[in-house]
C-alpha cells in the first residue's frame, strides 16, 4: 500500500499501526496538503458482509461527534476491495505506550487524562453513541499533550484478548465491564467501568485482572474482586482510590450514573479538602451472588412404569404370583399415609410459626434519641449513649480544636433528636485542646529546608511569611533571622512564622561607561566595585558610529542598574566608524536676540551616534557667531540640529546623508541687526573673535561669502567691503 494514492487523493506514506481488523496508515492529502491517518479493513475480510458493516458504522459513530477529545472523522470510501476511513492525524504516541514508558504516572496526570477521556465519552453518550472498547490502545496523546479517543463503533477482529459471542465481538477483554462479560446489552456505565480500569493502570501500572485464557479473565470480571490500587501504590490520594472503586462497581447501579458525573468527581478530587476523604464505602448487594457458580442438586425422576412388552415369561408369571401372594397375607392400611403426611405438614407449620415469631422478636428493635453531645466531656457522652444502648465507633478522632478544651467533645457524626435503632453506632471528634508550638531554630539553612522543617512540625503554609534583605554576611537565600525566636512556645493556631531571607550582598548601581575611553571605563569599573569579565579579557572591540577608542555599550548591566558588587562587566570599544560613515562638520550661524545684548544658546544634535546629544555647555553670545557642530552620518540615519535661545526652540536643520557626500548641504542664512559706531561717520564696526562674525548694515551674516562660517583671516575692513 505505501505509495498507493486512495481516491486520487491520499497519499500513503507509511503504515503505523493497525488491530485485527484495520491497519492504519499515515498518508498526505494531495488536495488539502496536510497529514492524515487511513484505517483500511484488512483484505481477509473484504467479503464479510458482518465486518464491512461494522467498519462502515465506525465511520458513521465518529463523524456524528465532534470534540476536541474525539479523532475527527474526515472522509470513508471504497476503492475497488479496499474499504478506507480517513480521519484526524495524531502526532504522539497511544496511552498504551505511554503507560509503559512512564507508569505508574503522578495521581495530577492521570486525572488530567481520565477527566478528557470522560469528556469525550460525555459527548458520545449525549450522542447516544456507546463506545464498546475503551482501552489505552484507543486513546492517542498529541505531543501537545492533547488526548483522542479513537474506534468509535469499531468491532475488533477475533484474538487471543477478545471475546465474541454468537460471531459478535464484544470488547477486549481485560478491559470490559461484568455485564459485557455476561453478554448483556451495554450502556453508558460499562464505559465508565472500562475508564476506571485505564486510571488503575495508569496509577498501578499493572491490569486489575490477568488470567490465563480471556474466558479465565471474563469471570473475574464477574466473579473476583481486584486489589485496591493504594495497596498497589500507596501514593494514590484516597479521594482518587474512591473514584476508582465506584467506577468499577460490579453492580452498574453503583457506579457513576453517567460521564459528567464522573468527570466532576475527577475535577475536584486533588482539592485539598478531599486528598484525605474516607474511603468510600458500598452497600452490598446480590449482584455477586447472581454470578457465582451454583450447585444444583439432580432432579431425580418418578418411578415410571415398564413398557409394556411380549406376553411374559414363565419366570415372570411366578414371581407376579409371589408378590400377589406376599400382598394378600400384608393386608394394606390405607389411613397410615395420609396421617403421615397431615401429621408432618402440622409439624412444619409449627416449626415455622416458631421461627416467625423469633424472628419478628429479633427484628424488632426499639428506637431511641440521639442526645446533643457536644461540650460534654468524652466519659460523660460515653455514659450517656451507653444507657441508650448506643455504641461509639472507633477509634475516636482526636484532634486541636480552637475554643474547645482537651477531652471536651466538638462534633458528633449523627445530630441530636436524630431516631436510631438500640445497638446503632455513631462517631464522636473529641478536641486535643488549643494546640501549642515550640519554635525550632531555623537560622542558616535554606528557606526551602526551613520551610519544609515547619511544614513537617504541622504548621499551616499559610502562616509562613517569606522576607527577603540585602545582607553582606550571609549567603544568598539562606535565612539569617525567623519570627518567633528559638524556642519561643506558641498558640499554632494563631501563630505566625517570618522568616528573613539573604538576598546576598547589597546591590549597587552601575556607572554609566558608554561615551567615555577604554581606560576610562576600567578605571570607573574597578572603583565602583565591579570587575572586567573574564572572556576576552572583558574588552570586545567592533566598528561604531562612536569615536575609535569609546565605549559604545556596556553588558549585561546597562547604566544606574542595579549589581551585586564584583559583579563581571563587559565593554564594547569602538575600533572605529564603519566604512560607511560620513564624518561632517555643520557650520551653524546664530544671532543674539539683539545686538550688542547676551543670549544664551543652546545647541542639540542627532546623528548616527545617538538621539538629542548636547553639542556642548551652554554658549553666550552678544553677536553673530558661527558653532562648528560634528556630525557622523550614516546611510540609514541623517543628522539634525536644534538650536534654542534663551531656553526658547529657535530653528531645526537637517544634514541629509547623501547631501553631505555629494557637498550640497544648505548653509542656514541669517540677517543680523546693524549697529552704529560713534566714533565713525555712519559708518560701521566689525568684531572679529575666533569662530565670530559681526557684520555691518548690510551683512548677511555667512560669514566669509562662502556661508562656512569659518573666516578667512581678512581684515574688517576687507570683510566690510566683502559682505557690501
Amino acid at each position: 500500500m505505501i505509495g498507493h494514492e486512495l481516491g486520487g487523493r491520499y497519499e500513503i506514506l507509511t503504515r503505523i499501526g493497525g488491530g485485527g481488523m484495520a491497519l492504519v496508515y499515515k498518508a498526505q492529502d494531495l488536495l488539502l496538503g496536510r497529514n492524515v491517518a487511513v484505517k483500511i479493513l484488512r483484505q481477509e475480510f473484504v467479503h464479510d458482509e458482518e465486518f464491512i458493516r461494522r467498519f462502515r458504522r465506525e465511520a458513521q459513530s465518529a463523524a456524528a461527534l465532534s470534540h476536541p477529545n474525539v479523532v475527527s472523522i474526515y472522509d470513508v470510501g471504497q476503492e475497488e476491495d479496499i474499504h478506507y476511513i480517513v480521519m484526524e492525524y495524531v502526532e504522539g504516541q497511544n496511552l498504551n505506550e505511554y503507560i509503559k514508558e512512564k507508569a505508574p504516572l503522578q495521581a495530577e496526570e492521570a486525572i488530567h487524562i481520565a477527566m478528557q477521556i470522560c469528556d469525550a465519552l460525555d459527548h458520545a453518550h449525549q450522542n447516544e453513541i456507546i463506545h464498546r472498547d475503551i482501552k489505552p490502545h484507543n486513546i492517542l496523546i498529541g505531543k501537545n499533550g492533547r488526548v483522542k479517543v479513537t474506534d468509535f463503533g469499531i468491532a475488533r477482529a477475533v484474538t487471543s484478548s477478545t471475546i465474541t459471542q454468537a460471531g459478535s465481538v464484544l470488547g477486549s477483554v481485560h478491559y470490559f465491564s461484568p455485564e459485557h462479560a455476561k453478554g448483556v446489552a451495554t450502556g453508558a456505565k460499562s464505559d465508565l467501568y472500562s475508564l476506571g480500569i485505564v486510571l488503575y493502570q495508569m496509577l498501578t501500572a499493572r491490569l486489575p485482572f490477568l488470567g490465563e485464557s480471556p474466558i479465565s479473565v471474563a469471570l473475574k470480571h464477574l466473579q473476583d474482586e481486584f486489589e485496591e490500587p493504594r495497596v498497589v501504590n500507596p501514593m494514590i490520594p484516597q479521594s482518587v482510590e474512591n473514584i476508582i472503586l465506584k467506577s468499577m462497581r460490579k453492580n452498574p447501579q453503583e457506579r457513576y450514573q453517567s460521564a459528567k458525573e464522573m468527570m466532576a468527581d475527577l475535577d475536584t478530587c486533588l482539592s485539598a479538602n478531599r486528598l484525605h476523604e474516607k474511603k468510600i464505602d458500598f452497600i452490598d448487594d446480590a449482584f455477586i451472588d447472581e454470578q457465582k457458580t451454583r450447585v444444583i442438586p439432580a432432579i431425580k425422576p418418578d418411578r415410571v412404569p415398564p413398557k409394556k412388552t411380549a406376553a411374559p415369561s414363565t419366570r415372570e408369571v411366578k414371581d407376579e404370583a409371589i408378590e400377589e401372594e406376599f400382598e394378600t397375607k400384608e393386608p394394606k392400611k390405607k389411613w397410615v399415609k395420609p396421617t403421615i403426611w397431615v401429621g408432618a405438614t402440622l409439624l412444619f407449620l409449627a416449626v415455622m410459626l416458631g421461627v416467625v415469631l423469633y424472628v419478628q422478636k429479633l427484628v424488632y428493635v426499639p428506637e431511641v434519641t440521639v442526645p446533643n453531645l457536644v461540650k460534654l466531656t468524652e466519659e460523660e457522652a460515653r455514659k450517656q449513649l451507653t444507657d441508650l444502648g448506643i455504641s461509639i465507633e472507633e477509634p475516636v478522632t482526636r484532634v486541636n480544636k480552637e475554643g474547645f478544651a482537651k477531652g471536651i467533645v466538638f462534633e458528633q457524626s449523627k445530630p441530636e433528636g436524630t431516631k436510631v435503632k438500640e445497638g446503632s453506632s455513631i462517631s464522636i471528634s473529641v478536641s486535643e485542646g488549643v494546640p501549642t508550638f515550640k519554635m525550632p531554630d531555623v537560622t542558616n539553612k535554606s528557606y526551602a529546608d526551613a520551610r519544609q522543617m515547619l511544614i513537617d512540625l504541622k504548621v499551616p503554609e499559610n502562616q509562613i511569611t517569606k522576607v527577603e534583605e540585602n545582607n553582606d554576611n550571609v549567603a544568598a537565600g539562606i535565612v539569617f533571622a525567623q519570627t518567633p525566636e528559638f524556642d519561643t512556645e506558641s498558640d499554632l493556631t494563631k501563630l505566625q512564622v517570618r522568616l528573613t531571607v539573604s538576598k546576598g550582598k547589597s546591590a549597587i548601581p552601575m556607572p554609566n561607561l558608554v561615551g567615555i575611553t577604554e581606560d576610562e571605563a576600567k578605571a570607573l569599573i574597578q572603583s565602583s566595585g565591579f570587575k572586567l569579565a573574564a572572556e576576552s579579557g572583558g574588552v570586545k572591540r567592533e566598528p561604531s558610529y562612536f569615536p575609535k577608542g569609546e565605549v559604545f555599550k556596556q553588558w549585561p548591566y546597562e547604566p544606574k542598574e542595579m549589581a551585586e558588587p564584583n559583579s563581571e562587566v563587559m565593554i564594547y570599544v569602538s575600533s572605529g566608524y564603519p566604512p560607511e560613515a560620513i564624518e561632517y562638520t555643520f557650520n551653524l550661524p546664530v544671532a543674539p536676540v539683539e545686538e550688542g545684548k547676551k543670549s544664551s544658546i543652546r545647541i542639540v544634535y542627532s546623528d548616527a551616534r545617538g538621539e538629542n546629544i548636547e553639542w556642548s555647555a551652554a554658549q553666550t553670545i552678544s553677536h553673530v557667531q558661527t558653532f562648528a557642530v560634528d556630525l557622523v552620518l550614516a546611510p540609514n540615519k541623517d543628522g539634525v540640529v536644534n538650536v534654542y535661545r534663551n531656553k526658547e526652540f529657535l530653528d531645526s536643520y537637517p544634514v541629509s546623508y547623501f547631501d553631505a557626500k555629494n557637498g550640497t548641504v544648505q548653509i542656514p542664512q541669517i540677517d543680523v541687526p546693524a549697529t552704529t559706531d560713534p566714533t565713525t561717520d555712519g559708518g560701521t564696526t566689525d568684531e572679529w573673535t575666533d569662530g565670530t562674525v559681526d557684520t555691518g548694515n548690510n551683512g548677511n551674516g555667512n560669514g566669509n561669502g562662502n556661508g562656512n562660517g569659518h573666516g578667512n583671516g581678512k581684515d574688517k575692513k576687507d570683510k566690510h567691503n566683502e559682505n557690501n
